[in-house]
């Protein structure tokens, strides 16, 4: 079997805002810890992203004790920094896409600062864990895969050779940040992870369920929060034309099928199927 190596892992505790470079992370029922587990909503408690408000990319959480388990401090250019202490008990209806969720409201002071840095109204909501989202069986077969607020799948996969062959393509190359990954492998080549099944060790087996369809958040440079033209997508355009999905993809969505409670880190070696 080949062989791929870890060689970068990020969460984002609240979705579609910064992300997180880390050495190693606990593998949770959710994906890594702690990963998406905030989110921001409107007014009507539908889920805010980049692809609407792009300066959310400035807005930068550090996770408070061991997995974020003392909430976060939340950081923006120009903001003081906001605490949240992640103990709000005020249940609320949210929406991620299709899914309906309850979640914990942190506060009129969260959602006064968001709103002001936003300029438009927000409110930071936490996912209960009383209750379990899954992702769809139609892809993930007879295994349960459970998400706070990603889009539809616990962890997404990119291989640093995919990136090269774009850069390529490019005319100004890329960072890996335009596609918010989980983990970035290396030492595979370009694209080979479309035609992975599993990755694993002795403690873990991750599953490769489905292509990842891209969005306009790839066209957003995240150190500015502002929109960069067309690209990547117009060139991914070209040559990544998934007609089932009807999109262009770009990385893929996995799912925990053993290892739950483990850790992964980088410089890992997992075997490929």
């Amino acid at each position: 079997m080949t062989a791929a190596i870890i060689s970068e892992l990020y969460v984002y505790p609240i979705k579609s805002c910064r992300g997180l470079s880390l050495d190693s992370a606990a593998l949770t029922a959710t994906g890594l810890a702690s990963d998406r587990r905030w989110m921001l909503v409107n007014e009507q408690g539908r889920f805010m992203t980049q692809r609407e408000q792009p300066q959310m990319a400035l807005i930068a959480p550090e996770l408070q004790g061991e997995g974020g388990c003392d909430g976060l401090v939340v950081h923006a250019p120009g903001m003081s920094p906001l605490p949240v202490r992640g103990t709000a008990t005020t249940s609320v209806n949210v929406t991620v896409w299709k899914d309906s969720c309850r979640a914990f409201d942190e506060g009129d002071a969260a959602a006064e600062w968001l709103s002001l840095f936003l300029n438009a109204p927000a409110r930071l909501v936490r996912f209960d864990e009383s209750q379990t989202r899954l992702s769809n069986h139609d892809w993930t077969g007879e295994l349960d895969a459970a998400n706070y607020f990603s889009d539809g799948f616990p962890i997404l996969l990119i291989n640093r050779a995919s990136l090269a062959d774009l850069n390529t393509r490019l005319t100004e190359p890329l960072p890996m940040n335009r596609f918010r990954p989980n983990i970035v492998l290396d030492g595979v080549e370009a694209y080979a992870e479309d035609r992975m099944h599993q990755l694993m060790d002795a403690e873990l087996r991750l599953q490769i369920v489905k292509p990842c369809t891209r969005c306009k958040i790839t066209t957003t440079d995240q150190a500015t929060g502002t929109v960069q033209g067309r690209e990547p997508l117009t060139t991914l355009m070209t040559y990544r034309r998934n007609r089932q999905l009807q999109g262009v993809t770009f990385g893929q969505n996995v799912i925990i099928a053993a290892g739950i409670g483990t850790q992964i880190r980088v410089g890992q070696s997992l075997q490929v199927t």
